[in-house]
């Protein structure tokens, strides 16, 4: 082939430089392709993150979901004991543990789901009949019941009616009964059995209304269930009511065998 003339050579020339421009400008949209993949990427994880906090969110199941599953199991003295030492366990020293402690002797037969509240209360007690005509104090019962409501106070001192016999029962809890109500019937009136809520009676003992060295037996009731399936020590304030209680004088009296503890 014959040489290119001036023009021709450069029109070639300048194709060549456009040429090579194109394949440098091309290049950055290489890359940009590239970083797209690895953007999309990175996204996921935290999506992913946020549905499984939103699953975790919905899954967190209520008590009453818990106890409606599980199978009534009756309460033993070993539940008490344990249900102590999470309360004080780290709140207390070993020594302080070692007081809190209550041994097996401490407690009554444990209901075992089979009773009608008369005829575990005769179980227990089968000497009531004497123990109610020695007692004559004031200000004292011989038989202390705690439960988690009034409503439940009610329908335990109706339940009882074929083992109390012709004694006296009070009513301690604070629905529609004032406190100063319930101190007045303590100090002139002579009563064998206490029903009522752990707060209340919490509060007779504080306020001098209510003495403990007289009584005997002290009733939780403990396997019963409200509405949402929680039994008394499921309930924090009355969990926390009744630790009060216990540790306040009860315990103490049980450690030195004037007082029986029993789990209904």
């Amino acid at each position: 082939m014959g040489d290119l003339s001036d023009d021709e050579a450069s029109e070639k020339a300048s194709d060549e430089r456009r040429a090579m421009h194109q394949d440098s400008d091309s290049k950055p949209a290489v890359k940009k392709k590239r970083k797209q993949p690895t953007e999309c990427f990175l996204t996921q994880p935290e999506e992913k993150q946020e549905n499984t906090v939103k699953a975790k969110r919905r899954k967190k199941k209520k008590i009453s979901d818990i106890l409606e599953k599980s199978a009534p199991k009756p309460g033993v003295p070993k539940d008490l004991q344990n249900l102590l030492s999470q309360h004080f366990g780290t709140k207390r020293s070993v020594i302080e543990m070692e007081e809190l402690k209550l041994s097996d002797s401490c407690f009554l037969p444990a209901n075992d789901l089979t009773h009608s509240f008369s005829s575990y209360l005769k179980e227990i007690c089968p000497k009531w009949a004497k123990l109610r005509k020695n007692h004559k104090e004031t200000k004292s019962v011989v038989m202390l019941v705690i439960c988690s409501s009034a409503l439940r106070s009610l329908e335990l001192i109706k339940s009882m009616t074929a083992f109390k016999g012709d004694c006296r029962v009070l009513k301690l809890f604070a629905k529609h009964i004032k406190i100063k109500e319930q101190i007045t019937m303590l100090e002139k009136g002579i009563f064998h059995i206490g029903v009522g809520t752990p707060g209340r009676i919490k509060a007779l003992v504080q306020q001098d209304g209510l003495c403990l060295n007289s009584t005997k037996y002290m009733i939780l009731d403990w396997n019963w269930r409200d509405q949402k399936l929680r039994r008394m020590m499921d309930i924090p304030e009355i969990k926390k009511e009744t630790i009060d209680l216990l540790e306040m004088s009860i315990i103490k009296l049980c450690r030195e065998g004037s007082v029986k503890l029993g789990l209904f």
